[in-house]
């Protein structure tokens, strides 16, 4: 729906991320609050997550491919397939993989990083109050600077489960030789 030149629907596409996100934050808080976790929630809510990040960093370079360029993207993604793999494997191996709080900082960041970017997307497309700031900030380069501090915290976690979880490739060359 972003990526669509109508205004309404980039509007409302920006009000269904954050409500998806503000009810992901409650949802995780609920469950440890409550001692409620299981363990196919604790996989399927960073894949939830994993889903809700795609969909809105694969809009961005549609706002500004220069700021927001797609090696970013590909970088972003291929860390989340990796440690989503390594969670599937440790899975098979009844090892449990915690959730590092990195990468809970890390979802935090790219959430709050992801709403502000898609509703630049929506100022600069409008002509409302605003906007004349919004492409005065764009002019800046700043969210091309913060997509490559998200960029570089996410391969930093990303680079730490794999260091965390290394003895899961040991084990692995154990077991094939």
């Amino acid at each position: 729906m972003y990526v669509q030149d109508e205004l309404v629907w980039r509007s409302l596409s920006i009000a269904v991320f954050a409500v998806a996100a503000v009810t992901d934050i409650f949802d995780g808080y609920i469950a440890r609050a409550y001692d409620v976790e299981s363990k196919s929630g604790v996989f399927l809510d960073p894949l939830a997550d994993k889903i809700l990040t795609f969909a809105g960093f694969v809009c961005l370079p549609f706002i500004d491919p220069v700021q927001f360029p797609w090696w970013a993207i590909v970088l972003i993604v291929i860390r989340d397939v990796v440690v989503t793999v390594l969670r599937v494997y440790a899975e098979q191996k009844n090892i449990p993989i915690e959730t590092r709080v990195s990468a809970k900082i890390k979802t935090l960041l790219q959430m709050i990083f992801l709403y502000i970017a898609l509703l630049i997307g929506v100022f600069l497309q409008a002509d409302i109050m605003f906007s004349s700031h919004v492409h005065a900030l764009m002019e800046t380069f700043i969210m091309g600077w913060l997509m490559l501090l998200v960029v570089a915290v996410t391969v930093y976690t990303g680079i730490e489960y794999l260091y965390v979880n290394r003895h899961l490739f040991s084990s692995a060359r154990a077991n094939d030789g």
